[in-house]
């Protein structure tokens, strides 16, 4: 079974992530869920739930030295949503958020990861921004954003057909199987 770190920060797309565990289980894989502090905190009432989905502990924090590793290895980490913040702390290596310090450190174990950012017009203004986006790209990490992935809306702005899970899904599994013929998840709720 292929194990997907399925890793959420801050953003109101992070409130669906029991759905995509759902849809992400549906296509066989295994999967561990990581949340930045603030993420988890917004899921708090709800992680004893989605501990229960996935099978493993929910995690936000980084473990003590002393103690084992609760997941299995991952075979392909998806960032997503993955906010301003994330984005730029992950592309300048800024690791004191247990979610950011595996994503930068799978780049170093060259383990395939996604991102999906959400971010507004305003934040997608900012110059680090994209300079973080790039940086991360040459690091040969597959962030969806623009034409094809996340395309920023205005600030408080909610778009009627929602975050796009299906692009984040289905960029996972084009990496985990790159030759196998599969559904269009589109039309898919999360």
């Amino acid at each position: 079974m292929t194990t997907l770190y399925l890793f959420g920060s801050a953003a109101p797309p992070v409130l669906e992530i029991a759905g995509v565990i759902e849809n992400a289980q549906a296509y066989g894989w295994d999967v561990c869920l990581g949340l930045t502090p603030t993420a988890s905190r917004w899921l708090d009432d709800r992680l004893p739930e989605l501990e229960r989905l996935t099978g493993h502990p929910v995690r936000s924090e980084y473990k003590l030295p002393t103690e084992p590793d609760v997941w299995p290895k991952a075979d392909v980490i998806l960032l997503a949503p993955a906010t301003f913040n994330t984005i730029n702390e992950w592309s300048l290596g800024l690791t004191s958020k247990f979610v950011v310090g595996v994503v930068a450190e799978a780049i170093g174990k060259e383990i395939p990861t996604v991102a999906m950012p959400c971010v507004n017009s305003a934040y997608a203004r900012h110059p680090r921004f994209h300079g973080s986006v790039d940086a991360l790209r040459s690091m040969g990490v597959t962030v969806l954003y623009g034409e094809g992935g996340f395309v920023p809306n205005q600030p408080g702005e909610r778009r009627p057909e929602g975050y796009p899970w299906h692009l984040a899904l289905d960029a996972v599994e084009t990496i985990v199987r790159p030759s196998a013929h599969h559904p269009a998840r589109g039309n898919r709720s999360v």
